[in-house]
This record gives C-alpha cells, sequence and structure tokens, in this order.
C-alpha cells in the first residue's frame, strides 16, 4: 500500500470534559483540529438512569428501551450536574452526532479511496466498545488511538495512551495492596506492551500557541493585576482523593497566611467543586481585596489564568489540572496529596520526584519563583502517534 495521508479525525467523547480535553488536546498538537469531528457515546439520563452509570453503554441502553416499552418516553433530556441537582441539556450538547461504530466505520471505507485514511481518537471507559468497534470494522481504514487504560484487549486498538501511574497495581508496592484473592481482577495485569505511550499526567489543549493567544485575549483584564498573580483551581473530591469542608477551611486559612506575599489572587472551581466547599471559600475569602473568585458566568477565564498567573496553589484532586499548570514551567502548590490513595498517590509522588510541585503549606513567599523542566506529554505522545502511522505508511498533512 502506497502512502496514505490522514485526512479525518473523528473524536469519540463521553460527555466528560476531562475526558474530551484530551481528544482535542492530541489532535491539536498533530494539526489536525480543522479535520476533527465530534461524535459522543450518549447514556440514557434522568430518573433510575443515574444509578445505572456502572452498566456496559450498550447493556444500558437496552434496559432503556424496555423500560420505555413498559413506562412509555416520559422522561426530558437532562444531565446531572453536582450531585442529584437537574437541568436541561443545552442545544449545542444536544446537536453534537451521537457516536456509532458502524455509521463511522462506513464513512471511513468510504472516504479512503478519495480522501484518504481516517483517525480516531477516543478517550473515556464508555468509548472504548465504539473505538475498538470502529478498528474490527474497517482495520485496513482507520488508525484508531485509545486515550487512558481500556483495562483488557489492548490489541483492540493501534495505539494507546495512558499515565504511568495506571500501571502502579504492577509495582511491588501496589502488589502488597491488593489482597491475593482479587489480583486477578485487578488491571492491567500485564507490563505495557509495545504500542503503549505512557504520560506522567493528562493531554491538555494548553500547549504555547494556545497559552499566547490567551494571554492576548485577557491580557487586559489579567496582565494588569498587581503581581504576583496566584491562581487558585479548586476541584472537588473523588473515591482515591476524599475531601470535604476539612479542606477548605484548610485552603482557606493558608491563603490568608500568604496573601501579604501576594499581589492579586483568583480562585476558580470546576464543575465537581461541592458547593459546601466554594461556599466556604466564597465566605472567607470573597470580600478580600486581593481576591477575586470567577462566579461561573461569563467567558471561562482558565486558559487566561494559565497564561498570565505567577503561580498556581491545585487541589490534589485533578490530574487534568495539575497537568496543565505543570506545563507552563511555572511554581504549582498542591493541597490535599497526603488525602489520594492507590495510583493517584502514585502519581503525586511522580511530580515530586520530578520537581514540578511543591506541597501547599501556607508559609510560601509566592513573590520568590522556582523552575523545572515542564511537563510535555501532548507533544510527546502526538510525536509517538506519528511514528506510529508512519510505520504503517501513513502520515499527517504536510
Amino acid at each position: 500500500m502506497g502512502r496514505r495521508v490522514i485526512r479525518r479525525v473523528y473524536i469519540i467523547g463521553n460527555g466528560a470534559a476531562g475526558a474530551e480535553n484530551q481528544c482535542f488536546g492530541l489532535v491539536r498538537a498533530l494539526g489536525l483540529s480543522h479535520l476533527q469531528t465530534l461524535y459522543r457515546v450518549i447514556r440514557p439520563k434522568g430518573g433510575i438512569n443515574m444509578r445505572l452509570q456502572w452498566l456496559p453503554v450498550s447493556l444500558h441502553k437496552r434496559l432503556e428501551n424496555v423500560r420505555k416499552l413498559i413506562y412509555g418516553d416520559t422522561l426530558p433530556t437532562q444531565i446531572v450536574v453536582r450531585g442529584q441537582k437537574l437541568m436541561p441539556l443545552p442545544a449545542e450538547v444536544q446537536d453534537i452526532l451521537e457516536a456509532n461504530a458502524k455509521h463511522i466505520a462506513t464513512l471511513s471505507c468510504e472516504a479512503f479511496a478519495k480522501d484518504g485514511p481516517s483517525l480516531v481518537v477516543a478517550s473515556g471507559r464508555d468509548t472504548i466498545s465504539i473505538s475498538s468497534s470502529i478498528k474490527q470494522l474497517a482495520p485496513e481504514y482507520v488508525f484508531t488511538v485509545q486515550i487512558q487504560h481500556p483495562r483488557s484487549r489492548l490489541d483492540r486498538f493501534d495505539l494507546v495512551i495512558t499515565p504511568r501511574h495506571d500501571y502502579y497495581p504492577l509495582t511491588s508496592e501496589g502488589q502488597k495492596k491488593i489482597p491475593w484473592l482479587l489480583r486477578r481482577w485487578i488491571t492491567p495485569r500485564t507490563s505495557p506492551e509495545r504500542h503503549v505511550v505512557l504520560t506522567v499526567g493528562a493531554l491538555h489543549q494548553a500547549d504555547s500557541n494556545a497559552l499566547k493567544d490567551a494571554a492576548y485575549t485577557w491580557h487586559d483584564e489579567l496582565a494588569t493585576l498587581p503581581r504576583p498573580l496566584l491562581v487558585v483551581n479548586v476541584g472537588g473530591p473523588t473515591g482515591h482523593c476524599r475531601y470535604g469542608t476539612d479542606l477548605a477551611l484548610e485552603l482557606t486559612a493558608l491563603l490568608l497566611n500568604i496573601v501579604p506575599t501576594c499581589g492579586s489572587i483568583r480562585v476558580s472551581f470546576s464543575r465537581r467543586t461541592p458547593c459546601k466547599v466554594s461556599d466556604i471559600i466564597r465566605e472567607e475569602l470573597g470580600n478580600h481585596p486581593k481576591v477575586r473568585i470567577w462566579n461561573g458566568e461569563g467567558p471561562n477565564p482558565h486558559m487566561g489564568h494559565l497564561a498570565l498567573a505567577d503561580a498556581f496553589v491545585v487541589t490534589a484532586d485533578s490530574v487534568s489540572m495539575l497537568s496543565e499548570a505543570c506545563s507552563t514551567g511555572k511554581p504549582v502548590y498542591v493541597i490535599g496529596a497526603e488525602r489520594c490513595t492507590w495510583k493517584f498517590r502514585d502519581f503525586h509522588r511522580s511530580l515530586k520526584n520530578r520537581g514540578v510541585v511543591r506541597p501547599f503549606t501556607g508559609k510560601e513567599d509566592i513573590s520568590e519563583s522556582w523552575s523545572y523542566s515542564p511537563l510535555n506529554d501532548t507533544k510527546e505522545a502526538a510525536a509517538q502517534v506519528i511514528k506510529a502511522l508512519a510505520e504503517r505508511g501513513w502520515s499527517l498533512p504536510s
């Protein structure tokens, strides 16, 4: 087969910003954003469906079809945010195409002779069955990249990109924490194969060009603030990094300690931040003259913060937020790492060993900077994709 050029990119998302951002970041690093089309795996929403998110998507949809046959289609289109609070899906989300493996495989087959091969990039547990099925249906016409470890049968994909800490269960420390009877059920069970690309953290879109654009866009609002500018990114508790109001109280106390060394402080919350956490931070810091807390309205300043901050404080729960901050080369302080368990503790250990983060103690002088070799996972992963495509005789547009 002669050398072929990638002309189409299909991103398979699951609706989770953290997962889809990794796909967009990789495609951006490959210079293919103008060729991408987003398809999304859509689960049934509302009512009892919120208790069935652990099921495979195909089984979940079958059960929903049975429910509709019995009770009728009475549930509105909804999404869940912050626990049980429901809100209608925005129009732009409703317009996104639903991922269908047969449809995407057919498009890839039909376009191959005219346009060349297609690249499929997916991330998240719900996307595994779709991307692997596309590969099975159109193996000669697509190159599939699965971001995040698919747990089993990695040969279903052309390339797998996953953090090193996903292999923590295979370490001697990880093995000691797994009961002997459960070891056969904990994945991964084998060392990384040749087509597995290991990263330190998560992929993202915050490359140098994106930060330059953000610096220009947010210049009038952020560049003129008193320096140094400290950005505080607050995530939310997870199964392996649990916290509540205790961390919020600790964070606000430590921030008040270092306020004299700051010119300005900007605070942002994520979609996962519990109201009880954000409420405490607003109550303790909201009226301080040096502090401004983003209220969630208007354009999201996140990229502007990454571009123009002098230093960061990030809660330990978010691999994505830490990965972005640690790619800037600016000081990154972490709060709550001691609360993380399992592979996420291993992730924080790797960041500390590389010198890219320091624990937030409240004794820092934010005006004193320090440097390190920034994380460059997205660019390095893109290079591995290009290399794997070349081995197949395929390339990117020149």
